[in-house]
């Protein structure tokens, strides 16, 4: 049986779709550290920009605006990984029930309704029942689309556990809640530490619905350097936007690193 290498043509594309997902970001970083106030022309090697973000004109709102990403999403997060380690206890360990499947649905939903839509229906949803769009609105609204991201790997993980610890946790006579929290969590973790992880930067890097649902005055990082932009582009959002591309980068490869320990343990 061939390999993929043997299609004609199968490298270029590749190399093509690399080119356009990577290449503007590659652009960015570098162009971060370019010394001249110009984004097309090379000035240089500088950290200037990188320095511009802290202590700039614009530095007391991204510092407000990013106050306001993180806090939300360590909230969002934390609440998100609960509720999906919840309801992958409930899919995986519960047995067959009625409407397992419509459940299942459900959960995942936010992960192939487009996000425009979700941002729409949940102004819409908030509107209807008179909450003020802010701070409050943003992290509601980030619990719940995070909750897919962050179920996925509790319950790929919780799957990978047989439940004969369980088992024989309860034959030594210990109540459920000990054997989930002294036997099932520890095992759970890795996976409960990935969709946390997954969870939190999702949050910290949503732009769409945020947009809809922060209301005014309100700002969050992704939001604060699109109001930037709309002045027009300048080094400063260059360096701002690298060093979320590298927090983005740390997380997911955390997550991912994780996780893949925690399918190699028993």
């Amino acid at each position: 049986m061939k390999g993929v290498r043997h299609y004609p043509g199968f490298l270029s594309i590749t190399l093509l779709c690399l080119v356009v997902l990577y290449g503007p970001l590659l652009v960015v970083t570098a162009y971060s550290f370019n010394g001249s106030t110009s984004i097309t022309q090379w000035g240089g090697f500088s950290l200037r920009w990188y320095i511009d973000v802290f202590t700039g004109p614009e530095a007391p709102r991204f510092r407000s605006a990013a106050w306001n990403s993180l806090t939300i999403a360590i909230m969002a997060a934390i609440s998100a990984t609960m509720i999906a380690t919840a309801a992958a206890l409930a899919m995986m360990r519960a047995g067959r029930f009625r409407g397992k499947s419509l459940t299942f649905a459900l959960i995942n939903l936010p992960l192939m309704v487009p996000e425009i839509v979700t941002a729409v229906a949940t102004l819409i949803f908030f509107s209807m029942i008179g909450l003020t769009t802010g701070y409050l609105t943003i992290l509601l609204a980030h619990i719940t689309f995070c909750i897919p991201f962050a179920y996925l790997p509790i319950a790929a993980r919780l799957q990978g556990i047989d439940d004969s610890y369980e088992q024989a946790a309860r034959d030594l006579y210990a109540s459920r809640t000990q054997s989930f929290f002294l036997i099932l969590l520890p095992l759970m973790a890795p996976g409960v530490i990935s969709g946390f992880l997954l969870a939190f930067i999702i949050s910290l890097d949503d732009f769409i619905i945020t947009n809809f649902v922060k209301g005014a005055g309100m700002e969050t990082l992704p939001t604060a350097i699109f109001g930037s932009v709309k002045l027009g582009i300048k080094p400063n959002i260059m360096a701002i936007s690298t060093l979320m591309l590298g927090v983005s980068v740390l997380f997911v490869t955390l997550s991912y690193l994780i996780n893949r320990k925690g399918r190699q343990s028993p």
